[in-house]
């Protein structure tokens, strides 16, 4: 593993001649600059140790060994194989993109191959999976850090491993031994890849649609018939196998989702020792890529066109349990993408905080700042400095949702089934919010981070567009926006009867109450905050009430509520977290008066920035409640001729598939 740094400067063109060409034709590396990155490890220790205390949290449940200095050294060493080897791929994968060969494979881009084989001998792939498996047998929340790093350092990059972790955990779960002997044990090491197959032509999100079909071969096997669409990594060459996890139908199943089964189907067949023969090639796959996708952003991310013909395949668990099972893939996968949010967030952060430390334009509206230069830097601008500002306090109230989530998420592999669906429960809440409003946020602080810029964010050559462009996926797969936030209302809140969400009230009431009437409330000005915190608590549950009350007579409500009330969510969560955060450094503060200048000033920002949040971006949270409770007539009433209906799709509009047809 890697030794700890805090900052690198890699010579991108230098790195690229130490790696083969994968073709002779591969297009060259990007030019363009790239943001810089480097891990915001402090950042992460004082969430995790200060506000968190994850250190009480593992030793609690039984490993002893993960003190704080041990955490952060295995934190330090992702770090420094993120800053040296992926983080320099960023833009010139972007350039380059994947590529569709003739024979069905599909080629990453130059370094993609040799990155991943250093993560798999580094063994990462690992480091969560209990020890029998081959793995390292640490808590799940110490993979969610990881995950952070690695996709704020090249996210398209991460899909790779980040999918394979889905497939383990999935395996792990509800996989039989055999399986796990024979598919598993070669996910952890990296040696095979995962991905989800869940989507198709005709169906998305409703996968009470899933035409996939599976025959019983009458030897334990099952033969797979369809297509499945938008697969990342479904297909590539960084593993030498990849399992995929597919969603298809048994004969005489039930209709919708309760007729849903789970299967794994390799790339390639193992022999009867669970190994591959060294002859595989484009003549004995299993299953075949028609094609990629081109798509507007994560461009060295494969996102494949996956065609299964007769594949040969294994039931996963129970028949027709199939969706319950996957949603052990998607509930890793949402939290990822989460993650994803806030990757999207720091990253534009780092790009975006450099330029208005040395970018000058015009002069501050209170007079001159740098009256040596002829103008000042536009970080004295106050526009400037709301929109960072924006970008700093979601980023770091994003990070402790999502690190809060995962200390939880420890649970989700526990060997005692009650402790598993406690924690399904207290999760269940969470992961809808957080992957929507993290998500949607991070949308908007990638554009913010492009603002800054002026005209030079909108090209190439700064970076930041990228960045955005990545973004824009985070809220479509996995569930989008508004599905997430009917997931949330529908079934977290109303099927569960509010439970949780009352549990989860009044423990943010409980806290900020105990934060409140602290000395520390008093020494840094955080009464108002926590009485804040209380209240818009106790409108989080009385708010879904008067939803609730109105879906009684018209059921429109919840859906034209939904994703306003999942903002609400968001903010109030936010707010929450920030809270703590504030508490944690403002006690810091008190503890050490004596502390030196640069952790003063770190504690101290932590304090302005949960301030801004209060101040400028809290205040949305009465829009989105007032919003969320407003009758759906002006959106549903409008008659359908009052539409623009000359408008229509392109003739050959959901052709897009039409290619691959299998029998």
């Amino acid at each position: 593993m890697y030794g700890q740094k805090s900052a690198v400067e890699i010579d991108t063109d230098s790195f690229f001649k130490t790696l083969p060409a994968e073709s002779e034709d591969a297009k060259p590396a990007s030019a363009h600059a790239q943001v810089p990155f480097v891990t915001p490890l402090r950042e992460m220790n004082f969430v995790l140790n200060e506000v968190l205390d994850a250190p009480g949290h593992y030793q609690k449940l039984g490993y002893t060994d993960l003190t704080p200095d041990f955490v952060d050294e295995i934190n330090g060493a992702v770090a420094s194989f993120a800053e040296e080897k992926v983080a320099p791929l960023y833009s010139s994968g972007d350039a380059e993109g994947c590529k569709y060969n003739t024979d069905s494979s599909v080629s990453t881009p130059r370094g993609y191959k040799e990155a991943y084989e250093e993560w798999s001998q580094g063994g990462w792939s690992g480091l969560t999976v209990p020890e029998e498996y081959g793995g390292q047998g640490m808590p799940l929340s110490l993979g969610v850090i990881k995950s952070e790093i690695i996709g704020t350092a090249n996210w398209s990059w991460s899909m790779y491993p980040g999918l394979s972790m889905g497939a383990i955990n999935t395996l792990l779960l509800h996989a039989s031994e055999e399986q796990k002997q024979t598919y598993l044990t070669k996910l952890v090491t990296g040696e095979w890849s995962g991905t989800m197959c869940l989507t198709e032509p005709a169906c998305g999100t409703d996968l009470g649609q899933v035409s996939t079909r599976a025959v019983d071969n009458g030897d334990g096997s099952y033969s797979v018939t369809g297509t499945k669409v938008y697969i990342s990594g479904g297909e590539h060459d960084m593993a030498e196998n990849i399992v995929h996890i597919v969603l298809a139908r048994l004969p005489g199943a039930p209709e919708g989702t309760k007729g849903i089964s789970l299967f794994l189907v390799p790339k390639y067949l193992p022999n009867e020792e669970g190994e591959l023969t060294g002859e595989e090639s484009a003549d004995n796959r299993n299953v075949t890529c028609v094609g990629i996708e081109d798509k507007m952003g994560i461009k060295s991310s494969a996102t494949c066109v996956m065609g299964f013909e007769n594949s040969k395949g294994w039931l996963i668990g129970e028949p027709n349990d199939g969706l319950n099972q996957m949603f052990t893939f998607m509930n890793t996968a949402r939290l990822g993408t989460a993650m994803q949010g806030v990757c999207h967030m720091e990253r534009s952060y780092q790009g975006a905080l450099p330029w208005c430390m040395d970018r000058a334009s015009m002069r501050a509206l209170s007079g001159k700042k740098y009256p040596d230069d002829v103008a000042d830097k536009i970080i004295v601008h106050p526009d400037v400095r709301k929109n960072l500002l924006t970008i700093k306090a979601l980023t770091e109230c994003g990070r402790a949702m999502i690190y809060d989530a995962a200390l939880k998420a420890d649970g989700m592999l526990d060997d005692d089934e009650a402790v598993r669906e406690k924690c399904e429960e207290e999760l269940g809440l969470h992961t809808p919010t957080m992957k929507a409003w993290l998500t949607e946020l991070g949308i908007e602080c990638s554009s913010l981070g492009m603002q800054v810029y002026g005209g030079a964010g909108f090209i190439k050559d700064y970076g930041m567009e990228q960045i955005m462009r990545d973004a824009r996926i985070s809220t479509l797969y996995e569930g989008t926006t508004g599905v997430q936030a009917l997931d949330l209302l529908g079934r977290k809140i109303i099927l569960d009867k509010g439970k949780e969400l009352g549990k989860q009230a009044k423990l943010q009431i409980g806290e900020a109450f105990e934060i409140g009437t602290s000395s520390t409330a008093g020494n840094h000005n955080l009464r108002g905050h926590a009485l804040e915190v209380a209240s818009l608590s106790t409108q989080w549950v009385t708010t879904s009430m008067r939803i609730v009350a109105g879906a009684a007579s018209d059921r429109e409500i919840v859906g034209s509520a939904s994703t306003d009330f999942l903002m609400f969510s968001g903010y109030i969560s936010g707010a929450y977290q920030w809270l703590k955060m504030m508490n944690a450094a403002g006690t810091a503060l008190d503890a050490n008066p004596d502390m030196d200048a640069a952790d003063r000033s770190f504690y101290e920002s932590k304090l302005h920035t949960g301030r801004f949040y209060f101040d400028r971006l809290l205040p949305k949270a009465y829009a989105l409640r007032d919003m969320s409770i407003k009758k759906p007539d002006s959106i549903m009433n409008m008659p359908l001729d009052g539409w623009d209906l000359a408008t229509t799709l392109p003739s050959n509009s959901g052709d897009a598939y039409a290619g691959y047809k299998p029998e």
